[in-house]
């Protein structure tokens, strides 16, 4: 189904891996389109709660956009990749339905960096190295890297990182707030399994409004607060939200439906 990627189903996680090692899994259009094709599947699929994105290997989880595919692009050319990708994939997955975890396995480099940003939680194996690099190229990030690593660390770090077209290492990106947890590269999936695991334990609807909620605090016009109070009132309306009140003074687990 996919020339770029392998998936793979284990109970109600799925777990894309982007599969060019090669190209150290840099993103191309084929691939950036793969995996908004397989996202989406994903978050429409009833037996899938929690979607978590890798790279193959040991070297890199994404190593940056393939150059040579835009080197001779125009002005407008390079507006339209930018707002394309944003739109199919990055924007995409920030607002996925279902739970998104990178487990970031080495480079995490310029379109690598914003590809994990955009998830909404990050591990990464000791051995990640983390970056924009793209000033060095005449460019900047395209990808929503300005503004979701700003969001992320705060402006002054996120200033330093572009300006200087830098790389930190995953123990200072912990540090920052960048990722959530570091672990050994032998130990990357079984946490990040085992952060689907406690995530799968809830509601879906619930995480789903609540994805919604926070999402809203970054969007211009929106007042994030308002949509919190929507969102709250909308679980109330949920079979969910029975299940979890009943099972609560009930005294037992709840047993949403999957």
């Amino acid at each position: 189904m996919y020339n770029n990627l392998l998936v793979a189903q284990k109970g109600q996680i799925n777990t894309i891996t982007i599969n060019r090692p090669k190209q150290l899994n840099a993103l191309n259009k084929e691939t950036i389109e793969e995996l908004h094709k397989a996202i989406q599947m994903a978050d429409q699929d009833s037996n899938t709660g929690v979607i978590i994105l890798t790279g193959s290997g040991e070297k890199s989880f994404v190593a940056g956009a393939d150059i040579k595919e835009f080197a001779d692009f125009t002005i407008a050319q390079g507006g339209e990749l930018a707002q394309k990708g944003q739109e199919i994939l990055f924007s995409f997955i920030e607002n996925c339905s279902k739970p998104v975890i990178a487990a970031v396995n080495g480079f995490a480099l310029g379109g690598g960096l914003e590809l994990a940003m955009c998830a909404h939680i990050r591990v990464a194996s000791s051995n990640a190295r983390m970056g924009l690099p793209e000033v060095g190229l005449g460019v900047i990030p395209g990808y929503g890297g300005t503004q979701r690593l700003a969001q992320l660390v705060g402006r002054g770090k996120a200033n330093e990182l572009v300006f200087t077209a830098g790389m930190i290492k995953a123990d200072e990106a912990l540090t920052w707030g960048l990722v959530n947890h570091v672990v050994e590269l032998g130990e990357l999936m079984a946490k990040a399994e085992e952060i689907a695991g406690r995530i799968l334990n809830n509601s879906g609807t619930a995480i789903a409004s609540a994805i919604r909620a926070v999402n809203a605090n970054y969007m211009d016009s929106v007042n994030g607060y308002d949509v919190e109070i929507e969102e709250f009132g909308k679980c109330f309306g949920t079979a969910d939200f029975k299940e979890g009140t009943t099972a609560f003074l009930e005294k037992r687990k709840p047993n949403f439906r999957k």
